[in-house]
């Protein structure tokens, strides 16, 4: 039953009340889950589960947590990855038998990469071969279902009981929230879920099962790599994967002060420290500018807070010749490390080895820094970018995000995701929300599901919520946008369209080039043209409002006030803008700076 009331919660109610009686498998399930405090539970349906999903809907009213309907397993696990990005809390995604984790396998993938948080149920048909129906019990029941996943997740779990059930979830649940955090993954078998328990068994009290408080770090490390600190002349901060706390970010702008550090940041990784300060470095993250990698080379200390391959951005400033500078590391992120997965990245030198959360390492930085009068000695501060104005005959790739900056003013704005042609400081940040990063596994199709779960997170924020997709992340995801016009979840969607896979044509370019062979033929295989994908009504198939496709500078700003104005009445809009193919260039060479 669904009525008119604004946003998710005033959709999909049962129409009538449970009736009291038998208690069932799943029921335990769910009445864990609730015990877990999700709030939501992202999903496309499937018989494997119908026992949890009978629960979720006739036991718990379809209410903490509430299902919200998804068209295909990986957008629900995107939403909830999305969620957490925002809200620093797990939401969950349940995925069909072995099928459904099939589709879902590149979101946890991106999920684990990006060190966020989903809770991932999924479920088997009968382990008991004789419980089997015949054909599709078979072929949807596997012997070891969490082999798909195991080697990006932080744990997966098959129980064999309710009491085994209830135990899982919570460890899962525990094993998630505590850093590095991850997507973990608990199949429910089908005979379980729909086996009847008469009276419901005594569940745990969830809350003496809570993820254990932050460790804090070995005071003797401390002192080591505060001595390191204060006795630096020329002291760079490095900031990567860090909370979206308010409390926290001011601590990191302090600490910058405080030890008069130039500040590196990963635009892939989110906001971690204001763009305008006069701290701020040059352009960094995956392929560092020219000035960054002199700044990696010219310092004396180095305090990185999670950077994603410390190793790679040393490679990029230093090449084969050693790192000058004492390096202080503030991260978790040996511990999720596996023989799998290489997105560890490479093992860089580290002198002190802070083994905190990075904000829990300066926390406990702040207070023993000796504060300097200046920055580094003849340091000029980076100067701000200046985008180019919206005017021509086509648009520039860096046009879009000065027409969106002209639009938006002074609204708070938070953008969730941002596209392959943006250079690292394109988008000013002065929030810890006003810019989410990447999606941690490079996954492309998975940008328009994590903007649905953003933007959930984001209602009643004061936030816009805005996703920059490339044209190719938007088709493969884009019926995710179904999702949230369906529980009226507000989402402004701005596709930067090349009509191609760009990036691998500039692939195709370097190795026509190496081999001394047609570079005009790099566009076979890559351009999507003839015909062009109509974004606007793909949109509107969705149920969104379609707008476009802008192919004229002076179309731009009109247009994207109008899309905004939907968005304000609760909509969700999709802009279609045609930008020119190429990159802006990693040092800006040929941009326009402004003070």
């Amino acid at each position: 039953m669904s009525d008119a009331a604004s946003g998710p919660g005033g959709l999909e109610r049962p129409v009538l009340a449970n009736e009291p009686g038998d208690y069932w498998g799943s029921d335990a399930v769910a009445l864990m889950l609730r015990e877990l405090h999700l709030p939501f539970v992202a999903l496309n349906p499937g018989a494997s589960y119908r026992g949890l999903h009978d629960s979720l809907v006739n036991l718990l009213g379809n209410t903490e947590p509430q299902m919200l309907l998804c068209l295909h397993e990986e957008h629900a696990v995107a939403i909830a990855h999305g969620y957490a990005k925002v809200s620093g809390r797990p939401m969950g995604a349940v995925v069909h038998s072995n099928v459904g984790l099939m589709h879902a396998t590149m979101a946890m993938f991106n999920a684990w990469c990006d060190r966020v948080p989903v809770y991932v149920l999924g479920a088997t048909g009968p382990v008991d071969a004789a419980k089997r129906r015949p054909w599709i019990d078979w072929i949807h029941t596997a012997q070891d279902q969490g082999a798909l996943v195991r080697n990006y997740t932080k744990w997966d779990d098959q129980p064999a009981s309710v009491p085994a059930a209830a135990e899982s979830l919570l460890r899962a649940y525990r094993m998630m929230m505590t850093a590095p955090c991850g997507p973990v993954y608990i199949c429910l078998d089908a005979a379980l879920q729909e086996s009847r328990v008469g009276a419901l068994p005594p569940l745990p009290d969830a809350s003496r099962f809570r993820p254990p408080a932050a460790a804090i770090p070995d005071p003797a490390v401390v002192a080591e790599a505060t001595a390191l600190l204060n006795a630096a002349k020329r002291p760079l901060m490095m900031i990567g994967r860090v909370s979206r706390g308010e409390a926290e970010w001011q601590r990191r702008v302090q600490l910058a002060k405080a030890l008069g550090a130039v500040v590196l940041t990963d635009a892939k990784a989110g906001a971690g420290f204001p763009s305008r300060h006069p701290l701020q470095g040059p352009p960094a993250g995956n392929n560092p500018s020219a000035a960054a990698c002199a700044m990696i080379r010219e310092a004396d200390v180095i305090l990185s807070l999670d950077w994603v391959d410390l190793a790679g951005a040393i490679k990029a400033a230093c090449g084969d010749q050693p790192l000058a500078a004492k390096v202080t590391s503030a991260s978790l992120d040996h511990l999720i490390h596996n023989g799998w997965s290489m997105d560890y990245q490479g093992l860089p030198p580290v002198d002190v080895h802070l083994a905190v959360e990075p904000d829990i390492a300066v926390a406990a930085l702040l207070p023993a820094i000796k504060r300097r009068e200046e920055a580094w000695p003849g340091r000029t501060p980076s100067p701000a970018i200046q985008l180019p104005a919206p005017a021509g005959e086509t648009i520039a790739p860096l046009m879009l995000p000065a027409a969106l900056r002209e639009v938006l003013g002074s609204r708070p704005a938070c953008l969730i995701r941002y596209p392959l042609a943006w250079t690292n400081d394109t988008w000013e940040v002065a929030h810890p929300l006003d810019a989410l990063g990447g999606d941690g596994g490079g996954g492309i199709g998975g940008g328009p599901g994590m903007a649905v779960g953003a933007a959930l997170a984001l209602r009643g924020s004061g936030r816009l919520a805005v996703a920059v997709l490339g044209d190719g992340d938007f088709l493969m995801g884009v019926t995710a946008i179904w999702t949230a016009v369906h529980y009226k979840v507000p989402l402004l969607i701005v596709v930067s369209n090349n009509n191609s896979f760009f990036n691998d044509e500039l692939h195709q370019d370097r190795m026509a080039r190496q081999r001394n062979r047609p570079v005009a033929n790099r566009w076979i295989g890559q351009r999507i043209a003839d015909p062009e994908p109509d974004l606007g009504m793909l949109a509107r198939a969705q149920g969104a409002e379609g707008f476009g496709p802008i192919r004229r500078p002076e179309e731009l700003v009109t247009a994207l006030r109008n899309a905004i104005r939907c968005v304000d009445a609760g909509g969700v809009a999709v802009v279609d803008v045609r930008v020119e193919a190429g990159y802006a260039p990693v040092d800006n060479a040929a941009v326009t700076r402004g003070g």
